[in-house]
């Protein structure tokens, strides 16, 4: 229990932060992609080094999680294949490396970005659950300003 609620911590951090003012969540299919991008000086310093995040005013972690949907009351994770990529209004592209985190039943997708003050990035997700279907297309933008 206490890894699922540890596990957990970085997911509420990022998903209750002020930087989560919306519901970030994408749904097909019966398929829910929650995400958002966060600056990691936003989790607290215990978090970032539980899960080997850096925390610096250059770098935003990206956390996908993907659940699927089904007779139960609540959606039930799933593992997924996830690639991420940032895209900066020049055009500039940066690939986001991925890793998955498990913990109990929560299964997350974490990964860092590099960004600077004022960096509007337009974040492009392809979600491929496991079990086959179609894959997602997730795209949002996140402005980011560091104090």
């Amino acid at each position: 229990m206490r890894t699922v609620l540890g596990g957990l911590a970085v997911l509420l951090a990022v998903l209750t932060s002020p930087w989560a003012a919306a519901q970030n969540i994408h749904e097909q299919d019966g398929v829910v992609v929650h995400y958002n991008a966060v600056p990691t000086t936003s989790l607290t310093p215990e978090v970032a080094r539980q899960y080997g995040i850096t925390r610096s005013a250059s770098r935003a972690l990206l956390n996908v999680a993907v659940q699927r949907r089904t007779d139960a009351p609540l959606p039930q994770a799933i593992s997924a294949s996830v690639t991420a990529a940032a895209v900066l209004p020049t055009g500039q592209r940066q690939s986001i490396a991925l890793r998955e985190v498990r913990e109990g039943e929560a299964i997350y997708y974490l990964g860092e970005v590099r960004i600077s003050h004022g960096d509007e990035l337009r974040f492009e997700l392809e979600v491929a659950p496991e079990g086959g279907g179609r894959p997602l297309q997730v795209r949002f933008s996140q402005t980011f300003f560091i104090d």
